[in-house]
């Protein structure tokens, strides 16, 4: 679980580790498809989704916060 500022709303730091997680992701990808290895290659698609469903949410937490 990341911090909340004091008011709830999410703060830049989950902000910047979802995006930190969904370039992980994609590296990951990138090395799967480079050494043929469909495993790493899945996981980094999947890292990748995650990253982005957990943003979305957090955008939409912050849309009900205002």
């Amino acid at each position: 679980h990341r911090p909340q500022d004091q008011t709830g709303t999410v703060t830049i730091e989950n902000k910047a580790h979802n995006k930190i997680d969904e370039v992980g992701g994609k590296l990951k990808e990138v090395v799967g498809k480079f050494t043929g290895d469909e495993r790493t290659e899945n996981e980094g698609k999947f890292d990748q989704m995650k990253a982005n469903l957990k943003d979305a949410g957090e955008k939409v937490k912050d849309a009900f916060k205002e």
